[in-house]
């Protein structure tokens, strides 16, 4: 397994050692002790799938009260995955990163608690995985604007396919500073 750093702390790309043949491949998704060597949770609680076609957009989700750090990696399909750091205080607030995910390179992103995230489908049909460090809260569940200007993520696509609730998501600028996580050193 190789770990890949980002330009943002905290959040990193897995690139799994994979074994393949003539019969096709295999790889660990997940072990927790490989993964908590490099600093990264044993103690996953809720395991997501969601199936969307190419241009869709799903996000910037997050959740507070009750963050949630996602495993987060494409079981079919390519998509362009984006994490933002919303933690107020944070020497990174507001900057991205972003990766592409694919069922052909096994990749796999680690967005932290304090983090939004969102991705756009590339292929015609894409199947997503997320494991959650903790349940969905429908209460503190959140969202920040997609094509936010101030930060500015450089998106795949200029007319995605985005949920009503995506759609009127409110720019960074605008969430009230208790609905934000905070920037813990």
């Amino acid at each position: 397994m190789k770990i890949v750093e980002t330009a943002l702390p905290g959040c990193v790309v897995i690139e799994p050692a994979v074994f393949g043949d003539e019969r096709g491949v295999f790889f660990e998704a997940w072990n927790a002790e490989r993964f908590a060597r490099h600093g990264l949770p044993a103690k996953f609680v809720q395991s997501n799938v969601s199936t969307s076609t190419r241009g869709v957009l799903r996000g910037l989700h997050y959740q507070w009260p009750r963050p949630q750090a996602k495993l987060v990696s494409v079981l079919e399909g390519e998509v362009y995955d984006v994490a933002v750091d919303i933690r107020r205080g944070s020497p990174s607030f507001g900057r991205w990163e972003a990766a592409i995910l694919s069922a052909e390179n096994r990749r796999q992103f680690w967005i932290p608690e304090g983090f939004a995230h969102g991705f756009a489908v590339l292929s015609e049909h894409a199947v997503f995985s997320y494991l959650c460090t903790d349940v969905y809260v429908k209460e503190a569940d959140a969202g920040v604007r997609w094509n936010d200007g101030d930060i500015g993520v450089d998106w795949p696509l200029s007319a995605p396919v985005l949920s009503a609730k995506d759609e009127k998501a409110p720019f960074l600028a605008d969430i009230a500073a208790e609905r934000l996580p905070v920037y813990a050193p």
